[in-house]
């Protein structure tokens, strides 16, 4: 199944403002998640967020680049094959989830 990648406007912004290696990384990550975007007990790269630390990312999942120290949310829209990337942080777990969280609510997703 091909899947369609879209981003959130800030995070498009949060790629941008990451360092052409960090770009590349990601990119190649990206790639990665795009080829199979299911969570990992589906046997995809996926892993499920869920309802922790106040937060509800249920339905949400990330990818750790765990050597760059970046986290990339996303969530998946089956019915249309998309997937969407809500945020990419160089920052603490909770930080990014929060992060997440703000757009989630902010885009109605």
């Amino acid at each position: 199944m091909n899947w369609k990648l879209l981003y959130l406007p800030e995070a498009e912004k949060d790629y941008r403002s990451l360092d052409h290696n960090q770009q590349l990384i990601v990119t190649k990550a990206i790639d990665k998640i795009c080829s199979n975007p299911l969570p990992a007990e589906e046997g995809g790269f996926g892993k499920p967020l869920g309802h922790k630390r106040g937060l509800n990312l249920t339905g949400y999942l990330k990818v750790k680049l765990r050597k760059e120290g970046i986290r990339i949310v996303y969530t998946l829209v089956r019915t249309k094959s998309e997937v969407i990337v809500v945020v990419i942080g160089m920052r603490s777990d909770d930080e990014v989830y929060e992060i997440a969280q703000k757009r989630i609510q902010k885009h109605h997703l």
